[in-house]
Formats: C-alpha cells, structure tokens, sequence
C-alpha cells in the first residue's frame, strides 16, 4: 500500500513505492490485441484459424514477461520529498537517481485516463523550469488519488505564499457553451479520424472492409442513385455525425470544468469525465496567454484561451496542457483572459498596418490557391475530357472571390500595439489569435522577410519567449518601424545594434 506523502520536516525522509495497482495499470496494453482476437472471431463467426491461435499465444506469453518486468519495476521504483528537492529513484540493472529542487518545480499535473480512475489511481508529472523538450520532468505513474493530491501540495508549496481578496474562480462550465463544440474542425475531421481508426483495426485483425455486407451494400446504395441526391445526403450524414462526435468530445474534454487560482501565485484547471486532468501553473511561470478564434468558432462569436507558460512539458503536452478555457462566449474568454493576467485583457486599440500588407494577401492567396487549381484542372481537360474544362473556369470563378475575402479578413485581422507591462500582437483568418505578453518575458528578437516583403517594405517581428510555442509573431510591419517597436516593447536587447545606426540595426539581427 503506498504510505502517504509527510510533510517536509528537519528529519531524513524516508522512500515511498508506487502503488500496487501500477502492476494492473501496466496490463491496460492487453485490451488492443485482445479487442481485435474478439473482434476476428466476431466476424469469422468463431471460427479462428491456427493464425490466431498463434496471436493469442503471443499475447500470453507477452503478458507474462511484461509482468515480471513491470514487478521488477514497482519494486524498483520509488520516490520521496526532503526539504528541498523532489527525487525519484529508478531503474533495475542500472539505478538512477533524479533529483529536482523544489524551487523550480512549475507545474504538477495529475492525470487519470478510465483505467486508472476505475483502479483508484493517477499519474503525476512535475515540471520545471527547464522541461520544455520534457526531458526535465518527473513522472509518477500510479498514486493513489489522495495521496497524488497531497504531494502536489507539498511540490507546490512555497514560503510567503499570501492568500488574495479576489475570488479564486476564474471559469467554471456552462453547458450553454456546448453550441460551440460543433464550430470546430472535427465536425468533419474527427468522421475521417475516426473511421481512418477503425479501418486500421479492422486491418489489423486481418479483416477487408470493403468486403463487408453492410459496406458493400451502402456503395451499392450510394452508386444506384442520382449524384445530386446521393452527394448532399452524404454531406449532411458527415455532418451530422461529426456533431453528435463533437458534443461528446466536449463533455469528455471538459466535464467538471473549473479554473481557479488556489492562492496567490498559483494557477489550477481541472476537466475531464472518463480521463481527468489537473494542471497546476505556477504565476511566476506565466508569461501572457493567448485568444485563439478558429474561423467558424468566430463566425459563432466563440473563442478559446490559452496560457502562454514555462515548464508545460513539449510542444505536444503544451498543446494540451494550456488550454485553460474550453469553446466558449468570447465575451467569457475576454474575462477568463482578464482574470488569469489579473489584469484587463487589452482588445482594442490596435495599431493597423500597412496597405501592402493586404497586397501580399490577394497576391498570395491568387498564386498559391487560384492559379494551380485553375490550371491543374484546365491541363486534365485538355488532356482527358472537356469536362474538367469548365470545372477549371469554374474553380477560378469561384476561388477568386473566396481568396480575395480571406485576404481581406487576414488583413483586417492584423494588429499590434504596447499596453502597460504588456505587448499583443493580432493575426490570422482560419484561427485569429490575439498574443498578449508580459514585455520583460522577450528573450530575443528575429527580423524575418522575404524578397517580396523586402519590395513592400515590410518585415515580421518574431518575439522570442522561453514559454510557449517557440515564438510569437508581428506579422508584415513597416521595416522602417520595427527597429524601434522592439526596442520599446523589451527595452535592453537591440540598443547596441540601434547605436550603429539605422542601416545595420536592420541588417545585425535580420534573417530572410
């Protein structure tokens, strides 16, 4: 039984174990080879070939070894916290020793898919000041929930930790948020991700989809009818299942949501239904966040936040762990992004830019989207059938004013500007995001352009923050301007190439 988590005291601390559930845990990997055995005795109705027999065998024999393994490993692993570092020790043939103080701990993430909530366990992963390629973090696999609970509390704990007079709640679930979940990508994505899925595992169990009744007869369905029937009814069935995925992705995503500051100076979300998730962010370690507004979640006045922060783990655990606001009310992640910066989010008052800006756009949306398609349909006419001919005129026909208004809504979306402590940058069509930074967190500048650019004198700001993505970006600002914008924004980095001269302040820390 895993003993539970002492506080920090003056006496030597002794080593804990992980749970024994870990050893259950570690069988979770059964139920993909034992699904697709069921699943090609479903199918064959029962009878399985001496091929199967032969999975099954494996998956035996795998089983045994990879519980000897995984019982070696428990008694192998175990962790503790003294009065200034979290360390966990490992390893069988070859031990290891990881040792992290407790000052540079960011994040304490606790985790916990089906499985593990059905066996009353999570995982815990700390993150530091220096895990952002994940190579920095700590990770225990099964802790009672208690007892994961109370060492989160300890990694967390800091001295002078004071408590706020605001209210701690920042966002908490509004199930009239679930209009928003159909505005998102994986309305049709998520149709094609899912049946992708099932048709590798089919695959895998050595089953032909195509082969199928039910599938044979749906193309000979779809095929009897006329296209103008068959085509839309396929469309709206897309849609409609996508909506249904989309729903229930949300409330699995974000059931139970609440984001609130637990004291002064740190940051929690928790969500989830059948996977849950609690993500603790450390103030300090949060350098600005980030309004993000997909095309169609704009159209719907619905928006998303993210939390721009050190020690979230890799690109991949950043993406998931920064969410802090689910599809949501704009308004409401105007207020969530005013309430995690304790500061008021600033949305108005950009600066615009210039007019050749919106040039780029229609130039490169034309070249890129219009002329290929126009000519790649037109050379198939040419060469195939007359019928791709007008497809060609009609695709430009078509394309051009699409193209034309996205580059004007790509242009209309543009914005920087300074506001306090704080620097923002506004930019994108398919997915506006507005970047609100704390100007002290810029590490370095990037000047980026192309020959084109050059001609329109214009450039691409890159703000370069040890948290995040790997920059943030001012997209097509005067050339002449940018020099100077940064020095402002992060005063203390360009002053020694600005001191010789316009010229080769432009050219000391320029990239094309």
């Amino acid at each position: 039984m895993t003993t539970t988590t002492p506080a920090v005291t003056g006496a030597p601390p002794r080593w804990h174990r992980l749970d024994r559930r870990t050893l259950l845990v570690h069988c979770g990997w059964l139920a993909a080879p034992l699904g697709s055995f069921a699943l090609t005795a479903l199918a064959t109705g029962g009878r399985i070939g001496a091929g199967a027999w032969i999975t099954l065998a494996a998956i035996a024999a795998s089983f045994a070894v990879l519980t000897a393994i995984g019982s070696v490993r428990w008694a192998r692993t175990d962790y503790r916290v003294t009065h200034d570092s979290f360390e966990v020790r490992s390893g069988v043939l070859t031990r290891r020793l990881k040792s992290v103080p407790l000052h540079r701990i960011r994040t304490v993430d606790l985790t916990a898919s089906p499985l593990h909530r059905l066996l009353g366990v999570t995982v815990l992963r700390a993150g530091t000041a220096g895990s952002a390629d994940g190579g920095g973090e700590l990770s225990l696999e099964a802790l009672t929930a208690a007892d994961a609970e109370r060492l989160r509390t300890v990694l967390l704990a800091r001295a002078g930790v004071r408590a706020t007079d605001e209210d701690p709640v920042v966002s908490r679930i509004n199930w009239r948020w679930l209009r928003y979940a159909p505005l998102t990508f994986w309305v049709i994505g998520g149709v094609f991700a899912a049946a992708g899925g099932v048709y590798r595992v089919l695959d895998g169990a050595g089953i032909e989809p195509w082969k199928l009744s039910i599938v044979r007869g749906a193309f000979d369905e779809f095929g009897a009818r006329a296209l103008w029937v068959t085509i839309p009814l396929a469309l709206l069935a897309v849609v409609a299942l996508g909506t249904i995925g989309a729903l229930v992705l949300y409330v699995e995503d974000w059931w139970k949501f609440r984001l609130e500051w637990t004291d002064a100076r740190t940051l929690r979300v928790h969500h989830g239904l059948l996977t849950t998730r609690s993500v603790t962010i450390e103030r300090a370690r949060l350098r600005g966040v980030v309004l993000r507004e997909p095309l169609l979640l704009r159209a719907g006045g619905g928006a998303t936040v993210r939390a721009v922060a050190g020690g979230l783990g890799n690109k991949e655990e950043n993406r998931k762990r920064s969410v802090i606001l689910p599809p949501a009310p704009r308004a409401e992640a105007v207020r969530t992004a005013s309430g995690t910066l304790r500061a008021g989010f600033p949305d108005a008052g950009l600066r615009g830019h210039p007019r050749a800006a919106l040039r780029r756009r229609r130039t490169r949306g034309l070249l890129l989207v219009t002329l290929p398609g126009t000519l790649t349909l037109a050379v198939l006419g040419a060469l195939l059938t007359p019928v791709l001919l007008h497809c060609a005129w009609v695709f430009a026909l078509v394309s051009v004013p699409v193209v034309l208004w996205l580059a004007r809504d790509a242009y209309r979306n543009l914005g920087h500007g300074l506001d306090g402590r704080y620097l923002i940058a506004r930019s994108g069509t398919f997915s506006r995001d507005t970047v609100v930074l704390q100007r002290e967190a810029v590490a370095a500048w990037t000047f980026s352009s192309t020959p084109f650019s050059r001609r329109a004198g214009l450039v691409t700001l890159t703000a370069a923050v040890a948290a995040g993505e790997d920059g943030y970006h001012l997209r097509d600002i005067p050339a002449a301007d940018a020099p100077a914008l940064a020095a402002a924004a992060a005063p203390g980095i360009l002053e020694e190439f600005l001191t010789h001269g316009p010229a080769e302040s432009r050219t000391g820390r320029h990239r094309s």
